[in-house]
């Protein structure tokens, strides 16, 4: 099992935009892309779904960039794999006898189910902040000053 670039990058987005916000101040995208070495393209397009998510609102204009809407805290990070890969399912059929004739003695249900169950309660267990914390311990991140 592995997640995608989306929930990587979105994840990776959301951590830049927590570690680099002074004072509520936006964080410009094209900052973000440049430091995490992602597309700006193919970033912006995260920058929407977790607007219309309710995870970032964007301001426009010279001092403009995204800004957290929730404390890093209650942002897990299931929440943002789920949101941005879609489904919480290893594999995308429904294990229905209508759409797969191996539905009833197919391993997804036996096995990649309870695989996919255990892998989302374990990034639930993970927040932002979390991350941000392990961030913190890189020389290029040092944490803010209080």
């Amino acid at each position: 099992m592995k997640l995608t670039t989306r929930s990587r990058y979105g994840t990776r987005l959301l951590l830049d935009i927590a570690l680099h916000s002074k004072d509520g101040h936006p964080v410009p995208s094209k900052q973000t892309a440049a430091r995490e070495g992602l597309s700006l393209k193919y970033l912006e397009k995260l920058v929407k779904v977790l607007k219309e998510e309710g995870y970032i609102v964007g301001k426009r204009g010279p001092n403009g960039g995204n800004t957290l809407i929730r404390k890093p805290r209650e942002i897990s990070i299931g929440e943002v794999a789920r949101i941005l890969d879609g489904e919480d399912q290893v594999l995308g059929c429904e294990g229905d006898v209508s759409t797969c004739p191996r539905a009833a003695v197919c391993l997804k249900r036996s096995i990649w189910d309870d695989a996919s169950l255990a892998m989302y309660k374990m990034l639930d267990s993970f927040s932002l902040a979390d991350l941000m914390k392990d961030a913190y311990l890189c020389p290029q991140n040092p944490p803010p000053k209080e």
